[in-house]
């Protein structure tokens, strides 16, 4: 991602989830603060350009609702925006709550764009301390919003300015009260694809050189059928195209034995895997909406053993 980018990136993310917690029931993933990060004219332009781009993602739909620019709004966002981004949320922050009442006292987030954990669970301030490594100009337009939406920082939120794809630095996370001696959990969402395999290896095993026992991290994964699976409505492979259109290719997906001796080789144990199909169950199922689990798509709970 460059630099000048990454707040758009963030701000199309944050709009699926607020797409989300305006109109869509029942809730997976209620990230009812994200509504107001965006501004009224940034929800309508955003709105506007995903109408107007039907017919990249669905010319059928493009005719069918072609006199129902909301019902063709809520086709995009519940099919190709929003499932992984709910659902791998949803996962991360079950994970996290529990691990927090089993002890973790650090909460890394990576890629945090307009993450919004530390506001939504004021009473969790007082048990654990949050890092926050995205882009600077990320956190700077994150910290402005914030700020115009009147809210105040809690002590325990801490913002560390990073390019981590390129090279993952701990001494940074310590310069700014990182305890390299408590255990620590870590998120890592829709960063794995944009890594080659052995950057992503190499990543993992610095990331955890200095945690200790016990620490784990979530991470969303690509598998073998990335670029073979078309998926419901071609967006398996419109997901694979708009990421290669906007500079930044999806680069690797794994076989579960090769994220296994990948994880082994940094010192890492598999806790819990959800493939596409449990990732239904747990979460999209009995819909009557559009929203289902994104194929190809795997979630990763791995603990430092």
């Amino acid at each position: 991602m460059k630099n000048n980018e990454s707040s758009l990136t963030s701000l199309i993310s944050a709009f699926s989830r607020a797409y989300h917690s305006k109109f869509d029931e029942p809730k997976i993933f209620d990230d009812f603060i994200t509504v107001d990060l965006i501004t009224e004219q940034e929800f309508a332009t955003i709105r506007e350009n995903m109408i107007n781009g039907i017919e990249f993602f669905n010319k059928e739909i493009e005719e069918k609702f072609q006199n129902e620019p909301n019902e063709i709004l809520k086709w995009i966002t519940q099919v190709q925006l929003s499932p992984t981004p709910l659902a791998r949320a949803a996962y991360c922050e079950n994970v996290v709550r529990n691990e927090i009442e089993l002890g973790v006292q650090q909460y890394v987030i990576l890629g945090a764009g307009l993450d919004t954990f530390c506001f939504r669970y004021p009473q969790l301030n007082e048990h654990i301390e949050i890092f926050e490594v995205d882009y600077p100009t990320t956190q700077d337009f994150k910290k402005k919003r914030l700020t115009d939406a009147h809210y105040q920082f809690p002590k325990n939120l801490h913002f560390i300015s990073m390019d981590f794809s390129k090279k993952f630095n701990n001494h940074t996370l310590i310069e700014k009260g990182f305890n390299p001696n408590k255990k620590t959990f870590i998120s890592l969402l829709g960063v794995s694809y944009y890594l080659t395999k052995d950057e992503f290896a190499n990543f993992l095993i610095e990331l955890f050189a200095n945690v200790p026992l016990g620490s784990s991290i979530v991470f969303d994964y690509a598998d073998e059928f990335l670029f073979e699976e078309k998926g419901r409505s071609n967006r398996v492979q419109n997901m694979v195209r708009m990421a290669l259109a906007s500079g930044e290719p999806m680069k690797s997906c794994f076989s579960y034995e090769e994220m296994e001796k990948l994880l082994e080789d940094a010192g890492l144990l598999i806790y819990e895997h959800l493939s596409p199909d449990l990732i239904q169950n747990q979460f999209f199922r009995n819909r009557t909406d559009y929203l289902s689990a994104f194929e190809t798509i795997h979630y990763i709970h791995a603990v430092r053993k």
